[in-house]
């Protein structure tokens, strides 16, 4: 069949799963981005006019049907303007969503308040597409729980009934994640103190200064680490930082982002453990990459890391709130060489494009409607 693959945000996860899908898909795949320079809310509002162009220019006004079987779409497009800007661009043809995140549950910085309009352009790109595809079960579950409270906040016309439209079209695919190019290299022993790693955006949704304070606990109480400090900054002259920094730095193996892949394989190698103190996560690539490469995670019990674990695990690697952080890798730390690291890669393992590009082909494609998700 003939893909065609339309991202309006083609960075980070995004562009990853997009290129990701081309490259192993049994399928042809034609992948149309547009890169992150003009901001996600830019992308939000310009993109359906940008594409439609785009389209026009290199295979003409008639229906897209002449050239592909699908097309699939992506959550930073504004669907429903896109579909509406040239009718005959879609006639015949299979529009698919897959839904990274949205803007509707995602938590918001102390003090700001949400402006519904991107959360809004979410909704209808949903209504408009013929299948939405969630990377997880949290996303799916908490978007669509919080859903009927958006038309709500206007006096009438809620129809209600039309956002029941969108559970039923709604799957489950998780993404594919290249966890073979970590392959190229050998994972580094474990040898005294044990080493964690921090490999998540410096932002508040993930929440870096809780992770950091944990660390200096951890020391307080006699514990023998060492720290890889990874991450796009997002706030790098936050003094919180540079005073953690400080702190920290006679434990510190590595701090700062690494912009380039062998280097960021080679500090996954070397992690003992991996921890997330996120409030938003989706899905996690970056904590399933570390696990590929021999890290065990501790995790927060909450968003999609319940789901994603293995059950026999959550007693060991999941902790209940940021208080229980320090409590919960203690307990790792003291009974580490007892877990059962090649489990956990075997679970990381199911991600890797190899496994999962079956069901990417038949959400897609179609070929199958049942829920399509990692077993």
């Amino acid at each position: 069949m003939r893909v065609l693959w339309l991202d309006a945000f083609h960075a980070g996860s995004h562009r990853s799963v997009a290129e990701g899908y081309a490259q192993h898909s049994r399928h042809s795949v034609t992948v149309l981005g547009m890169n992150a320079a003009g901001g996600w809310r830019w992308r939000m509002r310009g993109a359906a006019i940008t594409f439609s162009q785009m389209i026009q220019e290199r295979w003409g006004t008639a229906s897209l049907a002449t050239h592909f079987d699908v097309v699939v779409v992506t959550d930073m497009l504004d669907v429903a303007t896109w579909m509406g800007l040239d009718r005959t661009l879609v006639a015949g043809v299979r529009v698919v969503l897959y839904m990274h995140e949205n803007q509707l549950v995602y938590p918001l910085p102390e003090g700001r308040s949400r402006d519904v309009t991107w959360a809004w352009i979410n909704y209808t790109s949903m209504l408009a597409a013929d299948t939405v595809l969630f990377n997880s079960v949290f996303h799916r579950d908490s978007l669509l729980a919080a859903l009927p409270d958006l038309p709500r906040r206007y006096h009438d016309f809620h129809e209600l009934a039309v956002v029941e439209r969108i559970a039923p079209k709604s799957k489950i695919l998780y993404p594919g994640i290249d966890l073979q190019r970590f392959d190229t290299a050998q994972a580094v022993a474990h040898t005294g103190p044990v080493t964690i790693l921090w490999n998540s955006r410096w932002d508040y949704d993930k929440q870096p200064l809780v992770f950091f304070a944990a660390m200096e606990a951890l020391i307080a109480q006699g514990a023998d680490i060492r720290l890889i400090v990874l991450g796009e900054y997002v706030d790098q002259g936050n003094p919180s930082f540079a005073g953690f920094r400080e702190s920290l730095a006679p434990y510190t193996l590595h701090w700062g982002y690494v912009p380039d892949a062998t280097s960021y394989r080679d500090w996954l190698l070397r992690a003992d453990v991996v921890v997330s103190t996120a409030i938003q996560e989706f899905f996690g690539i970056a904590i399933i990459e570390a696990v590929y490469c021999g890290a065990v995670p501790v995790l927060p019990n909450r968003l999609a890391y319940p789901e994603l674990m293995p059950p026999e695990f959550h007693n060991t690697l999941l902790y209940d709130g940021d208080q229980d952080l320090v409590p919960q890798l203690l307990a790792v730390l003291s009974r580490f060489d007892t877990l059962n690291r090649s489990m956990l890669q075997r679970w990381a393992a199911d991600y890797d494009w190899q496994r999962v590009i079956h069901r990417y082909d038949a959400a897609i494609t179609g070929v199958e409607e049942s829920e399509v998700h990692v077993s």
